[in-house]
C-alpha cells in the first residue's frame, strides 16, 4: 500500500497543478511542502483537520522523521515539491531512507518551470529542421556540473537550452554559450517566477543576456530559454511537415 506521495507542484500557479495531485492532496493526513518555492495556495485544498508543515527550515532528517510519524500511525503523506520532482527535486535521497525504512511511495509528475516558461512566452523549443534537441542544465555553482556538461560543451550542440539555476551568474552563462558557438543574435527568453502573481518575462537576444538580467534584476528564481533559429531574422523560415497538404499518413489520404 502506497503510503508516501512525491507530488509535482507546477512552477507556482495553483492551476497548473495535476488533477491528480490536488486530488492526493486533498486526502493526505500529512502535507509536507517546500514553502520557499511553492505558494501556500498549492496546497490550499487540504482536509480540514491535516497537518500542513513547511519543509523550508528542515533537513533531511527531519523532514523524514515527520513522514515517519504519520506513516507509523496509518496515514497518507504527500510531500509536495515545486515544478516536477525529477528535475533538480532531491528526491532521491528521500525515497532512499523510505526504501530503508520498507515505505512504499509513488511520484506524480507536474508542469516544470521550463515549460511554463515557454508557454507563457509562447516559443516552441523545437523547430524544424534547426534543432531537434532539448538540453534541461544550470552553470556550476555551488553543486558543481561534470566537465562533460559544462555550458560550453553543450552550446556546441547548438540546441535548444532551459538553464536553471544560474540567474546568480549571467556574464558566466552567456560567456559560455557564446565560447560554445551560439550566435549574439540567438533569441533568449529569460522568465522570472513563472505561475507567480509576480511573473515577468523577457526576450533578448545572447549578447544581451547578462545586461538584461541585471537590469531586471533576475537574480534568482529566474530559468532561461536558449532557442536558437528563433531570431526575428529567422521568422517564418521553418514549418512543421505535419500539416503540410503534401504530407501524407495512415490518417490522411
Amino acid at each position: 500500500m502506497t503510503q508516501v506521495y512525491f507530488i509535482g507542484a507546477g512552477p507556482g500557479d495553483p492551476e497548473l497543478l495535476t488533477v491528480k495531485g490536488q486530488r492526493l492532496i486533498a486526502e493526505a493526513d500529512l502535507v509536507l511542502y517546500a514553502g520557499s518555492l511553492v505558494p501556500p495556495e498549492v496546497v490550499a485544498c487540504a482536509k480540514e483537520g491535516a497537518r500542513v508543515a513547511d519543509s523550508a527550515p528542515l533537513n533531511l532528517e527531519e523532514t523524514h522523521a515527520l513522514m515517519m510519524e504519520t506513516v507509523k500511525a496509518g496515514g497518507a503523506v504527500v510531500r509536495v515539491h515545486t515544478g516536477d520532482p525529477s528535475l533538480y527535486g532531491a528526491i532521491r535521497e528521500q525515497m532512499a531512507l523510505l526504501d530503508r525504512d520498507g515505505v512504499a511511495y509513488a511520484v506524480v509528475p507536474g508542469v516544470t518551470a521550463g515549460f511554463a516558461a515557454a508557454a507563457a512566452a509562447a516559443k516552441s523549443y523545437t523547430v524544424p529542421e534547426v534543432t531537434q534537441t532539448l538540453i534541461f542544465t544550470r552553470i556550476a555553482g555551488k553543486t558543481p556540473v561534470p566537465e562533460t556538461e559544462g555550458l560550453r560543451a553543450l552550446a556546441a550542440h547548438g540546441s535548444a537550452m532551459c538553464i536553471y539555476l544560474s540567474a546568480g551568474d549571467p556574464e558566466g552563462v552567456q560567456a559560455a554559450l557564446l565560447a560554445g558557438g551560439l550566435a549574439k543574435t540567438t533569441l533568449v527568453v529569460m522568465a522570472y517566477r513563472v505561475g507567480w502573481p509576480e511573473e515577468k518575462v523577457v526576450e533578448t537576444e545572447l549578447g544581451s543576456l547578462a545586461a538584461s538580467a541585471r537590469s531586471n534584476d533576475f537574480t534568482r528564481q529566474t530559468v532561461f530559454l536558449i532557442l536558437p533559429g528563433q531570431s526575428e531574422a529567422d521568422a517564418g523560415q521553418a514549418k512543421s511537415l505535419l500539416y503540410d497538404d503534401t504530407f501524407k499518413h495512415m490518417y490522411r489520404k
